[in-house]
């Protein structure tokens, strides 16, 4: 079996292009680690991104890992790709985590690594273990025992502060881990080190306070790039093992104006940042050597100035292109005749409701107009398949919400099929329904999620509506695990110990749920009071507590809220106003 790990390894390297080459010796030593497969993590352009960072750091090599493909028990110690070096003999282990539901797969990396799981067992001889990504900055304390500091905010302005650190306190040289630690929470914006901070509760279980110990800061600033301008973040390596295939990614802005208040990413990103149509098209340029597919990233790529100009060069040019993201809104025959030029078969659609109101409730921004004409528009253009995204559970959601997303559905696949029958062919519609589950630092962080057996109605009451309806494929949400990612996502410290209780079940979560003495539905099922102190409350990520809890009190109202103007002089949601000099 260890000669199939190996296999693997050979497998992946091969087929890159634009890896590192790392040489021993020259400094730090940092495997970076996505909790993942290959697969999911070399899709993800930030920790693509780090990787490339670390590498251009004086003083700094980095490899990476990933949780090992499916192998039996005997499997030797986790290693890096690049070395096949264990984890275990580098000075930090760094884990780049977007998603709650990898965090068990922390724990079983480092018990993989021959670590022992928790930070406070783990002394000078052992890596310095750290963590960052957007699931970190929202909350990272399901974690919190588990790793000893966290990275909180943007890569390009924290990496340097923090290295500068690690040298400055003879880390390489086996220094003492927590002087190394204080000097890091004193001295380096963003980093947040769960050991120097003790949490109080009261008898109702709600967090009392949240105490910094010696010279910590009371709170912990996110570390932000304030202007995109000076950097690009594109692929550093292409390959055929992704989501996307053989696609160059060029990130073209960060945040999302639109402020749907569901979505984190609009609002720990504010205000949004765009980079140039020059400074894209360089990129686009330096992609199309290495790839005829560009894939352009952000959260409102349709917003991005000049977008139709960079993809009409970009087509001209032979390329093909792919988005993360358009909404139906923004589509129109430019935009559709980039897809179709690019080969696309299939275009998503993201309703997220299917009544209007409960679009109202979500600031969501478009109608349910919008909607079926880009389905007719994508159609006739002649991408014939659609996908669409729906969630359940949302706050406020009654019994005819849940059945608008059948009547427009049914709404869809009438001019879906008008405008199919007109091109004589036929293609599908794919439905994505999605467990909402409510996240830190947006308007939503307040409710509490929908129960299991409720979201299971209502994907019945869908999966029913839409049975008989030839064409329509759909695909549900297993409202357990939107549970699980509830838990993790809202939890506070004492969800750490539930979390290693599902590693020592081998990740049986109905049996964990059953034996834990910490009960999950208080995190999960229980509606929060505004003035609650919060578990990620410690966090400043520049946005008034005040300005969500009016979004909220909004979204209860069935009232929307204009897009953010991205404008210095706004102070609406007090972002601008934190970082204006």
């Amino acid at each position: 079996m260890a000669r199939k790990n190996r296999t693997n390894r050979e497998k992946f390297l091969a087929t890159e292009t634009g890896t590192i080459r790392s040489v021993d010796g020259r400094g730090l030593r940092v495997a970076l680690v996505y909790p993942n497969r290959y697969h999911v993590g070399m899709s993800n352009l930030g920790f693509q991104t780090v990787y490339e960072q670390i590498n251009r750091l004086d003083g700094a090599v980095c490899e990476r890992a990933f949780l090992p493909e499916p192998v039996d028990t005997n499997a030797p110690k986790i290693t890096t790709l690049e070395n096949d070096a264990p984890l275990a003999g580098f000075d930090v282990i760094a884990f780049s985590i977007s998603y709650e539901n990898d965090y068990p797969n922390v724990l079983s990396i480092l018990e993989q690594a021959g670590l022992p799981l928790q930070s406070s067992r783990r002394g000078k001889l052992h890596p310095l273990v750290v963590a960052g990504g957007v699931a970190c900055l929202l909350n990272p304390e399901a974690l919190s025992a588990f790793i000893d500091c966290f990275l909180l905010g943007e890569s390009e302005s924290l990496l340097p502060a923090f290295f500068d650190c690690l040298r400055e306190n003879g880390h390489a040289a086996g220094g003492d881990k927590k002087h190394l630690l204080s000097a890091l929470a004193r001295d380096v914006a963003g980093v947040y080190v769960p050991a120097l901070y003790r949490p109080r509760y009261r008898q109702d279980g709600t967090l009392a306070a949240f105490e910094p110990l010696k010279d910590a800061p009371a709170t912990v600033e996110r570390s932000v790039a304030k202007t995109l301008s000076r950097f690009t973040t594109c692929s550093t390596i292409v390959t055929p093992h992704t989501t996307f295939g053989d696609t160059y990614l060029v990130e073209v802005g960060r945040g999302c104006p639109h402020g749907c208040r569901f979505c984190s990413a609009g609002f720990i990103f504010r205000p949004p940042r765009f980079r140039s149509a020059d400074q894209l098209r360089e990129a686009i340029g330096a992609g199309s050597s290495v790839a005829q597919k560009i894939g352009l990233v952000g959260a409102a790529v349709s917003d991005l100035p000049e977008i139709k100009k960079l993809c009409a060069q970009a087509l001209a040019e032979g390329l093909h292109l792919s988005f993360s993201s358009l909404r139906a809104d923004a589509l129109d025959a430019d935009f559709i005749e980039v897809l179709r030029s690019s080969g696309v078969k299939t275009a998503t659609i993201a309703p997220d409701a299917g009544s209007e109101r409960m679009r109202r409730v979500i600031n969501k921004g478009i109608t349910e107009d919008d909607v079926l004409r880009a389905a007719q528009m994508l159609v006739e253009s002649g991408i014939p398949n659609i996908k669409l995204y729906f969630m359940i559970g949302l706050p406020t959601e009654t019994a005819a919400d849940v059945e608008a997303i059948v009547d427009l559905v049914k709404k869809i696949k009438h001019v879906f099929l008008r405008a199919s029958r007109a091109r004589k062919r036929i293609g599908e519609i794919t439905i994505s329904l999605n467990c909402f589950v409510p996240k830190p630092f947006t308007p939503f962080q307040w409710v509490a999620m929908d129960t299991t057996a409720s979201l299971k109605s209502k994907i019945k009451t869908v999966k029913n509506g839409l049975r008989k309806i030839p064409n329509v494929r759909l695909h549900a949400d297993v409202p357990r695990w939107g549970h699980i990612q509830c838990l993790l996502s809202r939890g506070d410290r004492r969800t750490a110990e539930i979390l290693q209780l599902a590693h020592q079940l081998q990740g049986n979560w109905p049996q964990t749920l059953k034996q834990t003495p910490v009960n999950s539905d208080f995190y999960v099922l229980r509606e929060r009071s505004i003035d609650e102190l919060l578990p990620w409350d410690f966090i400043d990520n520049g946005i008034d507590k005040s300005f969500l809890a009016q979004e909220y009190n909004r979204a209860l109202d069935g009232r929307t809220s204009p897009p953010c103007p991205a404008d210095d002089s706004c102070s609406l949601c007090g972002v601008c106003r934190h970082t204006s000099p």
